[in-house]
């Protein structure tokens, strides 16, 4: 989801990353309470001091949203899930779980544990505050536990709006979850409430800026399109993980395969292979044992006049974890190695021998398939 994403440390064995969107909003809060919340609250002070005091509320705020995350993340843990880590992007934090929850009571801790650390670091963060604050004036200090206080109850209670993928989604999710026994409906659901509000922001953010709002009216749409695109989203990858649950490699690979010898040269793999037979990903074999692959990249790569003398070994991939799949390997973690190879294609192959091709779009095609024909894939637990 965050390719771009920089880890910077690890905290508690989550791996803490931050993409570089982060980077424009850590900007504008700092740019925001230097020019407008402390000049408001610390009148007759330097604009020096201003930048500075907003850098250290704009750290509390990041700190703020590790442990809101960081709640969710050791919830999940506490449940047995794994989480691929924590990482903080423009709109916020998320927690990224690796599957989904196995029950709604825990769906709705897990969700639950962000909102409730916000409202304990906003208790904290406004106890620092009135013990910073003197008789007479607020302080410096003051000044920065308010700023703290005050965000994290934002924080807390944007969650708690039931629209899916919010905390408060995710926690009316678990409740139709827990009445319906039935995971994809709960889902569906909790989706369509989170594209309705997220519609809901984007209008009212239209309204807003057309009417002199100003940024905050071209913020409000960006939340509100990150809101649909990810209730959206959410559904269809719960869609999708239902339709390949329980089922393996060897029910979706194509055992028509096209493969060149090892020997071979460049130009028999793509007169002979490639164009013959219109493909571009050729297993290379020797005898029944499979060696690796070579693709149109790779007879690219190389001049043409030279093909005819240069063997297909020179250009092969050689077969491993990430090219090579056991026909036994779930579709769920076919899709992952797919989604993360560049050729979007897969060996399947069981002892050195090759079986066949499974591709990301075999995977694509047989969920359309479902869809078109309305196969409800089995999510009930």
């Amino acid at each position: 989801m965050f390719k771009n994403a920089v880890q910077l440390f690890e905290i508690f064995g989550f791996k803490l990353k931050v993409d570089p969107s982060w980077l424009l909003i850590a900007a504008l809060i700092v740019w925001s309470l230097s020019t407008s919340y402390f000049p408001d609250v610390l009148p007759r002070e330097t604009s020096t001091l201003y930048t500075v005091l907003g850098i250290i509320a704009m750290l509390g705020m990041f700190a703020s949203l590790i442990l809101h995350e960081l709640s969710h993340a050791l919830v999940a843990r506490s449940y047995g899930l794994k989480v691929g880590g924590i990482t903080l992007f423009i709109f916020g934090g998320v927690a990224e779980l690796e599957e989904e929850p196995h029950d709604p009571k825990s769906e709705f801790q897990i969700a639950i544990a962000g909102p409730l650390m916000s409202l304990f670091l906003a208790a904290l963060f406004y106890g620092l505050s009135n013990l910073a604050a003197g008789e007479s004036e607020i302080g410096l200090a003051g000044a920065v536990f308010g700023y703290l206080a005050l965000i994290n109850v934002v924080l807390a209670v944007f969650n708690l709006i039931p629209a899916f993928p919010l905390d408060g989604g995710r926690m009316l999710r678990a409740v139709i979850w827990h009445l319906t026994q039935d995971l994809l409906r709960a889902t569906r659901i909790s989706s369509r409430i989170g594209s309705a509000f997220g519609l809901f922001l984007m209008l009212t953010g239209a309204f807003a800026a057309f009417a002199g709002g100003g940024v905050g009216g071209f913020w409000q749409i960006l939340i509100g399109f990150f809101i649909l695109n990810a209730s959206n989203g959410s559904y269809q990858n719960l869609l999708f993980k239902a339709a390949l649950r329980g089922k393996t490699a060897a029910s979706l690979m194509s055992e028509r395969v096209h493969t060149v010898d090892v020997e071979s040269s460049i130009a028999d793999l793509v007169d002979d292979v490639m164009l013959r037979h219109g493909v571009s990903f050729v297993p290379v074999v020797s005898g029944e044992k499979l060696l690796g692959y070579a693709d149109t990249a790779g007879a690219g790569a190389v001049d043409r006049q030279d093909w005819a003398g240069r063997p297909v070994s020179e250009i092969m991939v050689p077969s491993g974890p990430e090219t090579t799949v056991l026909p036994s390997t779930p579709l769920n973690e076919v899709f992952k190695l797919l989604s993360a190879h560049p050729r979007r294609k897969l060996m399947v192959a069981q002892g050195g021998r090759l079986l066949g091709v499974i591709s990301l779009s075999d995977l694509m095609h047989h969920l359309a398939l479902e869809q078109e024909i309305g196969a409800k894939p089995g999510v009930r637990h």
